[in-house]
């Protein structure tokens, strides 16, 4: 019977490690920006991620995710958390260096509670930057956005170049670029805290400053299946808290402290002597000898609960940039803007505001590349609209599709044509044929709404020339124009943005 019972918890660990490892490599695909399409069959895995679902107001997510916890635990941190998985990936490097590495410690209330406390106000007033910082889901999408979409794509590029050769085009060549210094220099130190901690202690930021595990960490205190100890058969051999990497359980006392336990089940892997059980935590009186001739139905009600509860999924195609010529081009360079450009779908500038999380998920899904972090303090790396390198194209709405905390709302292809997201301005001193008389009309030719129209100019020196004239009501503040103005390195005319959009 004790091994029916062993192999049982051996089968629900695997249960475990399998969903967790699906969630976080849909998930990684996804900030990846891996193409296939995924992102239109599985951008809810994002959706169903504890902060955003709370950004969004996604009540059913939200109740979900707590009558999960209270059910089976904090299985969110260690199944659908990407960032959890990854300190779980640090940890078991970590323990290849050096196994039973980890030990009891008591709780830190009073750095988890005030951490909470700072996140709860910045979160009401909205201010950015602390929430974007110790939201977890966001830290692991700035680090693989930031950190390793580049190497990615350099794979695809080598890839491309490769199957070139032989007729095939599955792999497309894209552009690799900073967006942001900034969000590169945090991601970079985010990461190397996370791997330092997991890799010496496990679990030390989920349960010392992730609000998320400490939000979770209340209900897991009252969850109906636990980590128990049968203390008849415990020996105190000790190993169950020397491969806790949650630092919750004390074998001398045989407690487990259930608002920092995960239930990744690593001690009742370890457990030699049967002494550990994942069951209901009701009070039930049943003997020994009946325990040990019939199977926990807990653990039966654990592996339906995790496979009814769980489920899984990246990101779109990258676009190739071809310039046509054999010139060499000067780059263009990003013109001050008043007011940034938020993506079509944020309503105001202020609904962005409150409403991201900085995760980088639009950015990575932008084919055009006109999405990267912003620079202002007070919209610490949220997203925001440039046109150097592409335009916004009216058929796109992939940022809309993938956002999964409402600061971007879901839009038709047909309804992004009536948002006006901002308006373009003619720059005279930049403008080509005004400064050597050459006829352009470029931004004329190009503008997807026809609200730029050519029409007579007389310069200061007297020449007659066409210049453009932007319709205000028609212009929605794509960038085409900004982008294909063949000016450098700032265009003779760019995109000013609104702080509300508003709608024809």
């Amino acid at each position: 019977m004790q091994r029916i019972i062993t192999k049982y918890l051996l089968m629900l660990r695997k249960i475990r490690i399998t969903l967790a490892s699906f969630f976080f490599l849909i998930i990684t695909l996804l900030f990846l920006g891996g193409g296939w399409g995924l992102h239109l069959y599985f951008s809810w895995v994002a959706k169903i991620q504890f902060l955003p679902a709370l950004l969004a107001l996604n009540y059913a997510v939200l109740i979900a995710l707590i009558l999960l916890t209270l059910i089976l635990g904090r299985m969110y941190c260690s199944v659908i958390c990407p960032l959890g998985v990854m300190q779980d990936i640090f940890g078991w490097l970590g323990k290849k260096q050096k196994k039973n590495r980890y030990s009891y410690s008591k709780e830190k209330r009073w750095l988890r509670y005030g951490i909470l406390i700072i996140f709860i106000l910045c979160l009401i007033i909205g201010f950015a930057p602390v929430t974007t910082l110790l939201a977890p889901y966001s830290a692991y999408g700035r680090i693989i956005n930031s950190l390793f979409k580049p190497l990615y794509d350099m794979l695809g590029n080598v890839l491309a170049s490769i199957e070139s050769n032989y007729d095939s085009y599955m792999f497309n060549h894209v552009d690799i670029w900073m967006r942001s210094v900034t969000t590169f220099i945090v991601a970079l130190l985010t990461l190397l805290t996370l791997a330092l901690l997991a890799w010496r202690n496990g679990r030390t930021y989920c349960n010392t400053i992730c609000p998320v595990g400490t939000i979770l960490s209340f209900f897991s205190r009252f969850s109906l299946l636990k980590i128990q100890f049968n203390k008849d058969k415990c020996k105190n051999c000790s190993l169950c808290e020397k491969n806790c990497k949650a630092s919750a359980i004390n074998y001398k006392e045989g407690t487990v402290d259930y608002s920092r336990c995960i239930v990744c089940g690593d001690c009742t892997d370890k457990c030699k002597f049967d002494a550990l059980h994942y069951q209901f935590a009701l009070p039930i009186k049943v003997s020994n000898k009946k325990q040990s001739q019939q199977p926990d139905s807990s653990r039966r009600a654990f592996l339906t609960g995790s496979a009814l509860a769980l489920a899984a999924t990246a990101s779109a195609q990258a676009k190739i940039k071809v310039d046509g010529g054999l010139a060499i081009i000067e780059d263009k360079k990003k013109p001050h803007r008043d007011t940034p450009i938020t993506p079509p779908g944020s309503l105001s500038e202020k609904n962005m505001t409150k409403h991201c999380s900085a995760c980088q998920l639009c950015v990575s899904t932008c084919p055009n590349n006109v999405l990267r972090p912003s620079s202002d303090p007070l919209k610490f790396m949220q997203p925001e609209l440039s046109y150097e390198r592409g335009y916004c194209r009216p058929e796109c709405t992939k940022c809309s599709e993938v956002c999964p905390t409402g600061a971007i709302h879901k839009i038709s292809k047909e309804e992004k044509t009536a948002h006006h997201i901002g308006h373009a301005v003619w720059i005279e001193q930049n403008c080509i044929p005004v400064v050597n008389g050459d006829t352009c009309g470029a931004c004329s030719r190009n503008c997807p709404v026809w609200a730029i129209q050519m029409v007579e100019h007389t310069t200061k020196d007297g020449r007659i020339v066409q210049v453009p004239a932007v319709d205000n009501e028609r212009c929605i503040g794509c960038g085409a124009c900004e982008n294909l103005c063949p000016a450098r390195p700032f265009s003779a005319i760019y995109v000013e943005g609104y702080k509300n959009h508003h709608l024809d």
